[in-house]
């Protein structure tokens, strides 16, 4: 199964004051604006999310059709099979994706620990 590009996408506080800490850390902004509460930060091949009042707590973020430039893939997994696929294999779905579409989608499923994951097609 391949799940995309990888980041985790973390709910804070103060935008301003955790883009400054992950500058410090060699960090730039890849995409995002203030204005819009989030941010994507980039350090080589890592991505951290950046989000304000946007959703409770830290989760892990796979991007289906994405590298870790925000680029196409030529060929992905769609987010529809891989929601068929983790069901076939007993993952519970907490929020599922309509299957009867096609394009921008996403699902979220919990690890055993409670862990948030977020699978995220954006084309």
């Amino acid at each position: 199964m391949k799940l995309g590009a990888f980041s985790i996408s973390l709910s804070v506080k103060d935008l301003q004051k955790s883009r400054d800490f992950y500058e410090k850390l060699g960090f730039t902004t890849m995409a995002g604006t203030a204005e819009s509460n989030y941010l994507i930060m980039k350090n080589g091949s890592t991505l951290i999310g950046l989000f304000q009042a946007m959703f409770d707590g830290n989760m892990l973020t796979f991007n289906p059709g994405w590298d870790e430039n925000a680029q196409n893939l030529e060929s992905f997994e769609d987010v529809r099979e891989i929601q068929k696929r983790l069901k076939e294999s007993g993952v519970e779905i907490g929020k599922e994706a309509d299957e009867t579409t096609s394009g921008p989608e996403h699902i979220y499923l919990k690890d055993p620990d409670g862990n948030m994951i977020l699978i995220d097609q954006h084309r």
